[in-house]
């Protein structure tokens, strides 16, 4: 069976990385990144509340296609609305696909410290974007992590993953336990 996995968390604690990762060991897994579609609209950043929802719905149709052609999703996505959740595991239904929901989780302090590490390497365009459209700096990446944070107790059939700083392999490893495989 075909997996929707959502990886959720706060910013910087690797959901992106290990999206990738398992996109490396799952041949036409696809990776989609709801903050990279977004950079592909046009004038996108003149309302960043209608391009994220574009964004979403365009990800959500992709993801739908891409699971009824029998290859596993990795969304690796903030987001602690709750009905955007509910959005997703609806998609994974309608491809028969298994719904898995994820939290990436870091401390506090390990979170806002890669976020600052990763704005400062400026490695990746995306990443670039999120801190110049970051709005009310380090009190808003607080309130981001309070809020997933928050999220995952109300989310009884989510799973856990920590975040291992500086060992990707380790964390990868506990994804996969996580999904069972």
């Amino acid at each position: 069976m075909t997996r929707l996995i959502l990886l959720n968390g706060a910013p910087a604690v690797g959901k992106s990385t290990l999206a990738r990762r398992y996109a490396e060991d799952h041949p036409f897994a696809l990776v989609l990144d709801i903050d990279q579609v977004r950079r592909m609209l046009g004038r996108w950043r003149e309302d960043l509340s209608a391009s994220g929802l574009l964004a979403r719905s365009i990800a959500l149709a992709a993801a739908r296609a891409h699971l009824e052609s029998g290859h596993d999703v990795v969304i690796p996505q903030l987001t602690a609305r709750v009905e955007f959740i509910e959005r997703i595991a609806a998609t994974a239904a309608e491809a028969a696909a298994r719904f898995v929901e994820v939290y990436v989780h870091a401390g506090e302090e390990e979170a806002l410290r890669r976020f600052e590490e990763r704005t400062r390497a400026a490695a990746d365009p995306t990443h670039v974007d999120a801190a110049a459209t970051l709005v009310g700096g380090e009190e808003a990446l607080r309130a981001m992590h309070a809020k997933v944070t928050a999220l995952i107790g109300r989310r009884p059939g989510a799973v856990t993953v920590v975040s291992v700083p500086g060992d990707v392999e380790a964390t990868y490893r506990d994804l996969l336990a996580a999904l069972d495989l």
